[in-house]
């Protein structure tokens, strides 16, 4: 399913899918935060319906009692149909106060009053004298009132326990709302990691194919997994890949081919030359021994230039077969130190060796030939009783070989092109055969094999350079020597 979607639309299927989840939480919250309003809007409206209908019922019980007294002493029909059409009106109050969830105790009190009210007006004059009719009436009614006002005690205490609900709900609902919105942020922030792990892992898998191309680690297919388009991209790298190994072949072909047609008459050359120096065609003149010895000299340098071809050519080809071992690094450089010994001690320079013996997964042999390389650069240049040293160190779980020389250093002009293959430098030494620029670049070769890379740091005086190796190990114990 995924390799049919394009990296754009997993892109866009991420962002939609984040937004979309934010945007639930905040619709969510809305609805929420929009309910409580409403319920809170709500309250405040029956609490004040309430309080109107319990004022209202207040009215009616005076109107009541003023219908009441005056039928008591007129016995008048219209009076009666007064308090009745009054006494409606409470009782329908009555009705709607109990439908708003008040506490129907004191109302069916009310209503109990009301009642014996009734009674009393229905009974008339002969039940019992004027005055005690009138003493009775004048209770009830003074009951009615104490109902009443309770009522609106009752009202006030159910507006603020109504109140204090409200409050709950509004603090479960910021409570839940607070919940809903972390929950997806975190649930945002692990799309937002799966996408993006998704996502970048072809990305980098093509970083990487790209750069061994650049580094001419061209034996290792290139395969990237994941959306369409990146999986489209990662096959055209393959054929890339496989169209500059064939180029590479094809190169090291011609440069076989060529080397070896070109020495075949160079060697006639040079031995014509030495013929013709040992006169055996018969003496020469001062001007034709001059003729000789520069053709003998051109031939000699013809002869090094190609086969320092030949030499950049096969490491560029071995670079490419380590055969890598766990191998402590001292005794390996100590060992290439020795082995140029007769080189230094012979322009009296000074080499140490310095630093924890450390050990790396490397090809010996190609390694030290690139130290090897390298040191044979620094003895070049060095001034006579010059210093070279040489130090081993570990870096945030990387090694590093440091080598440095005071002699004239590396001109800024050169230092972007130090390590291009035969790019002479313009500071050469004046007592040293002309170089052919391969060597740096033979040392860059092994190194990059090797998955690590060499650098030309800034120096105050002379050259520096520094190897840099992943995966170094330390021994137990550290030491150091000097060569």
């Amino acid at each position: 399913m995924l390799n049919r979607i394009s990296f754009r639309q997993m892109l866009l299927i991420g962002f939609l899918s984040i937004a979309g989840l934010l945007a639930g939480a905040s619709l969510g919250g809305l609805l929420t935060l929009e309910r409580l309003t409403m319920q809170s809007r709500e309250a405040v409206l029956r609490g004040a319906r309430m309080s109107g209908e319990v004022q209202q019922l207040g009215d009616r019980s005076v109107s009541m009692e003023r219908a009441a007294r005056q039928f008591m002493v007129l016995e008048d029909r219209a009076l009666r149909q007064r308090f009745e059409d009054d006494a409606a009106d409470a009782e329908h109050l009555l009705q709607l106060l109990r439908t708003q969830g008040l506490t129907p105790a004191p109302l069916d009190a009310w209503a109990a009053r009301l009642g014996e009210i009734r009674a009393l007006l229905d009974a008339g004059p002969r039940a019992a004298p004027p005055r005690k009719r009138e003493l009775d009436l004048t209770a009830k009614f003074r009951d009615l009132g104490s109902l009443t006002a309770g009522l609106s005690e009752d009202v006030r205490r159910h507006a603020e326990v109504n109140n204090r609900m409200l409050q709950d709900k509004l603090e479960n609902g910021r409570v839940l709302l607070g919940q809903q919105v972390l929950g997806a942020i975190a649930i945002a922030a692990l799309l937002s990691l799966v996408f993006g792990i998704v996502l970048t892992r072809p990305l980098k898998r093509l970083e990487r194919a790209i750069a061994g191309l650049g580094e001419n680690r061209l034996d290792d297919r290139i395969e990237i997994p994941g959306p369409s388009d990146l999986r489209s991209i990662g096959q055209r790298l393959d054929w890339l890949r496989l169209r500059l190994a064939e180029l590479d072949a094809d190169k090291a072909r011609f440069l076989r081919h060529v080397s070896h047609e070109l020495k075949t008459p160079l060697a006639a050359l040079r031995e014509g030359t030495a013929l013709l120096e040992d006169e055996v065609a018969g003496p020469l003149n001062d001007k034709q021994k001059e003729v000789a010895r520069i053709l003998r000299d051109n031939t000699a340098v013809l002869q090094r230039q190609i086969e320092d071809l030949l030499r950049f050519n096969a490491a560029a080809f071995e670079a490419r077969d380590l055969k890598p071992q766990r191998t402590e690094l001292m005794s390996l450089i100590q060992g290439t130190v020795t082995d140029q010994r007769l080189q230094w001690q012979a322009r009296g320079l000074h080499v140490t060796v310095s630093g924890g013996p450390l050990e790396a997964d490397v090809d010996p042999a190609k390694f030290s030939a690139a130290v090897g390389n390298l040191l044979s650069n620094a003895i070049r240049f060095a001034p006579p009783d010059g210093h070279v040293d040489i130090v081993l160190a570990r870096q945030d779980g990387q090694l590093t070989i440091d080598l440095r020389d005071d002699g004239p250093g590396v001109a800024p002009a050169d230092q972007a092109r130090i390590f291009e293959p035969f790019y002479r430098g313009e500071r050469q030494p004046e007592d040293a055969l002309k170089g052919t620029g391969i060597g740096l670049s033979i040392v860059q070769e092994y190194i990059a094999a090797h998955g690590g890379h060499i650098d030309l740091l800034p120096s105050a005086t002379g050259a520096h350079f520094r190897i840099t190796l992943p995966c170094a190990h330390t021994p137990r114990s550290l030491k150091s020597s000097q060569a």
